[in-house]
């Protein structure tokens, strides 16, 4: 009875073997496929990260070729404008204005100039340009300015 025992033991093992390796094939091709795939992924995004990268290089100097005529005649070519708010401030106590007087002739809230003043916030490039423009005017014109 063992060697019957023994030889029915090696025959199950066998068909399993041979049911277990069809399965086994199946699932190492798709395991293939999909190794492939990843390294094709992989050196897609190698490829759009280098593009993203030279893009980046090149938008700074696209975006300072189209810089307004205000910012233009106050920064030196391709150097960006750089807002300080002691300045600023110093500006609104040339021209004797209290916040609310800047703010309407910024076109911007009583906050906002608030905050650009004590550095919390820096202004956008709109506000900016506007910022600038007011940098050129005397105390008399803001002053007509304000009032209408």
């Amino acid at each position: 009875m063992t060697t019957f025992a023994a030889s029915l033991k090696k025959e199950i093992a066998r068909v399993a073997r041979k049911e277990l390796r069809d399965e086994i094939s199946a699932l190492r091709k798709g395991s293939a496929t999909y190794r492939s795939e990843i390294a094709d992924l992989k050196r897609k995004l190698k490829s759009l990260e280098s593009r993203v990268k030279a893009l980046s290089r090149a938008t700074p100097r696209a975006e300072s070729a189209r810089k307004a005529p205000a910012e233009a005649s106050r920064a030196k070519p391709g150097r960006k404008i750089i807002f300080g708010a002691a300045e600023f401030l110093a500006l609104r106590q040339q021209l004797g204005f209290t916040q609310a007087q800047m703010a309407k002739l910024v076109g911007a809230s009583a906050l906002s100039i608030y905050k650009w003043e004590s550095g919390q916030v820096t202004p956008r490039a709109a506000q900016l340009e506007k910022i600038l423009a007011v940098r050129k005017l005397g105390k008399r014109e803001a002053l007509t300015r304000v009032q209408a």
